[in-house]
């Protein structure tokens, strides 16, 4: 693995996407939910709710590096912000 340029940062992201994907799934397991129509029109669920936001947040980030000189800190953060948009409304 001396070829990927595995940090602690990237280890903590991978680390941080499967413990939401685990969470879900244990959370679709035990409490079931029902598609809700949210702000874009489509029916969406917890899961549907969780991929919107990872997708958006990494063109967020995208954005970030390439059109702000501020640190990525920033970024993060309009992403927390984005995501609890995300699951409030859509």
């Amino acid at each position: 693995m001396a070829w990927m340029a595995w940090t602690w940062p990237t280890a903590a992201f991978f680390a941080f996407i499967a413990a939401c994907l685990i969470v879900f799934t244990v959370l679709g397991l035990r409490r079931p939910e029902t598609p809700r129509t949210g702000v874009l029109g489509i029916e969406t669920t917890r899961g549907d709710r969780l991929f919107i936001t990872l997708l958006g947040s990494a063109y967020i980030n995208l954005a970030w590096l390439g059109l702000v000189s501020a640190p990525q800190w920033g970024a993060l953060i309009v992403c927390l912000i984005f995501a609890a948009a995300v699951f409030r409304w859509v």
